[in-house]
């Protein structure tokens, strides 16, 4: 069936459109369908998984949820704030930072150490060479 386009409104022309890129979305699910069911289909009669067949990438196995972190800091405002240690500080841990005489150590929970990172050491810089006169 052809359409002749020329013939058509701005508006006919729009709902043709829409018209179109729903067919379109429809025809490619019932695609993706119909493969994924064959798929499965030869998967199964191979009594194989699709993990076997398509590891996941770099060769990494897919590990297991991740485990959840003990909180090592409480925030003194409101003791239901609490953060790990790891990610990006909260924001009630910057603020709390801020104040004076308070420091991360300080928001420690009870029985939690803080990691520290070992201090950098200054690097020694050798004495500048001084350009020899002609």
């Amino acid at each position: 069936m052809a359409i002749n386009l020329d013939s058509l409104s701005p508006a006919e022309l729009q709902a043709l459109i829409k018209n179109a890129e729903a067919q379109m979305e429809s025809a490619r699910k019932n695609h993706v369908k119909e493969v994924r069911a064959k798929i499965d289909g030869i998967l199964a009669g191979a009594g194989l998984t699709i993990g076997e067949v398509y590891p996941t990438r770099g060769g990494k196995v897919a590990k297991g949820p991740k485990a959840v972190v003990a909180p090592k800091y409480r925030n003194p405002d409101n003791a239901a704030q609490t953060w790990s240690g790891r990610g990006k500080r909260p924001t009630w841990f910057v603020d709390a930072l801020k104040k004076k005489g308070v420091t991360a150590d300080s928001l420690l929970i009870a029985g939690a150490t803080a990691k520290t990172a070992p201090a950098k050491k200054a690097a020694k810089k050798a004495p500048a060479k001084k350009a020899a006169k002609k």
